[in-house]
């Protein structure tokens, strides 16, 4: 399910941040990836069922960018104005139809360009045993994996998000 918000943010203004993530400026979305800008805002969430085990998406064969890869629970950008906590419960809601409010979640960490991440980034992780009614338009698919089976199908040649092993390895595996 595709929102005329989302339809109508495909190139949304990003806050631009200094290395403390503090607002200096704002940039157009495709500006700051045609610049291979990294000081832009977003989050990421796992949801991770009672086993340990990571839900772990496929992306659709019409995202811009890495098509069909595995991916991120949830990702999105925190758009120019929003804060973190806005953006996490804005893309729980598109991408799961999960309202966090009514699930336990936790803030696992705080990541920025300089441990290799595309971005500064807050991580997050949502406690659930099924993820029922995700966005179709974002994932064909999805598998329970632990960590280390997330790793290894990408060491195997499974095309992926290129944040997604970084974050495995930072927050999970360190």
């Amino acid at each position: 399910m595709t929102s005329i918000t989302s339809l109508q943010n495909d190139d949304e203004f990003l806050d631009l941040v200094n290395e403390n993530d503090e607002v200096i400026g704002k940039e157009k979305r495709s500006k700051v990836y045609s610049s291979g800008i990294h000081n832009y805002r977003v989050i990421n969430a796992f949801v991770v069922n009672s086993k340990g085990q990571l839900w772990i998406p496929r992306r659709t064969s019409t995202k811009k960018i890495f098509p069909l890869g595995l991916d991120i629970s949830v990702g999105g950008h925190v758009e120019s104005g929003e804060d973190y906590a806005e953006s996490f419960k804005r893309e729980v809601k598109e991408e799961l139809n999960v309202d966090i409010d009514s699930v336990n979640w936790k803030f696992l960490g705080k990541l920025t360009p300089k441990e290799g991440v595309s971005s500064f980034m807050k991580v997050y992780e949502i406690d659930l045993e099924e993820v029922e009614n995700y966005n179709k338009e974002d994932f064909i698919s999805y598998e329970w994996l632990y960590p280390a089976e997330v790793l290894e199908k990408i060491k195997l040649g499974d095309k992926t998000k290129d944040d997604l092993p970084k974050i495995i390895k930072l927050i999970y595996l360190k």
